[in-house]
């Protein structure tokens, strides 16, 4: 089982595939098993790419801290740096969805060189204000609730995508780890940097889709028109889960990115 080291933190990853390298990045309380056993990513993507699964910190079979100073973005963009190191890579694409895609904004700011370009699904953020940082985080609340409440609320959440294969993957889940990934103390955001700092100083270019009714997301929508080399896509119809879930609608406007990246 491949690892590779970031400061003693150990980052499991996978790879498939052959061609240009891309990584991919799950969601919270996701695992690599994501993209390869629980969606159709892997096999949709692995003929033309080189794919690189990682299991984000706090999730699978990677080190799961249990400080919240743990999970700075910084910190596991670094993780990202590291398994691309430990492959000898000195660039490649990046694909993140969710937490995966606030990851995916944290490169943008600290290692925009090691990529050629970034897709971010259901994450676009708007400006993080000293009152957002001090209210409880709904996630965080939820698993600290236990395992029995958070596997029911989730199965509401998800709903027909709730299969029993998801329900045991998140069930091997360290709700501890998972509190601390999105505490109010240091949550995932751009650290010292807004959106309106950033973006419009992103060279890369971007993809970034969301559905609709993804109200958390799609209502920072705005934000993405000053992103100078962005393609944004809405998806109509779809919420936070269906927008990740939904290949047929999702993959044309990936597979199209990346041919025009190259």
């Amino acid at each position: 089982m491949p690892y590779a080291n970031n400061q003693g933190i150990r980052i499991h990853y996978e790879v498939e595939g052959k061609g240009p390298p891309l990584v991919l990045l799950h969601g919270l309380g996701g695992t690599l098993e994501f993209w390869r056993d629980l969606t159709g990513y892997v096999e949709a993507l692995k003929s033309d790419h080189r794919l690189i699964l990682i299991d984000a910190r706090g999730h699978g079979a990677s080190d799961k801290p249990h400080d919240p100073e743990a999970y700075r973005v910084e910190l596991m963009v670094a993780d990202v740096v590291s398994v691309l190191d430990d492959l000898s890579i000195s660039k490649a694409h990046f694909l993140g969805y969710s937490m995966g895609g606030l990851i995916g904004w944290g490169i943008a700011k600290y290692a925009p060189e090691r990529f050629h370009s970034l897709m971010i699904g259901g994450a676009i953020r708007g400006e993080t204000t000293e009152s957002d940082r001090a209210k409880p985080n709904p996630y965080s609340e939820l698993f600290r609730q236990g395992m029995k409440a958070t596997l029911a609320a989730l199965e509401q959440m998800f709903g027909e995508w709730w299969s029993p294969a998801l329900k045991a993957q998140f069930a091997r889940n360290d709700l501890e780890a998972l509190a601390a990934v999105f505490s109010p103390k240091e949550r995932p955001d751009f650290g010292d940097v807004g959106p309106e700092e950033l973006y419009p100083n992103m060279a890369l270019p971007c993809l970034v889709w969301v559905g609709e009714a993804d109200d958390d997301a799609y209502s920072h929508r705005q934000y993405i028109d000053l992103i100078p080399n962005a393609t944004f896509v809405a998806l109509p119809g779809l919420d936070h889960v269906d927008a990740c879930y939904r290949l047929d609608l999702v993959l044309p406007h990936i597979r199209k990115f990346l041919a025009e990246v190259g």
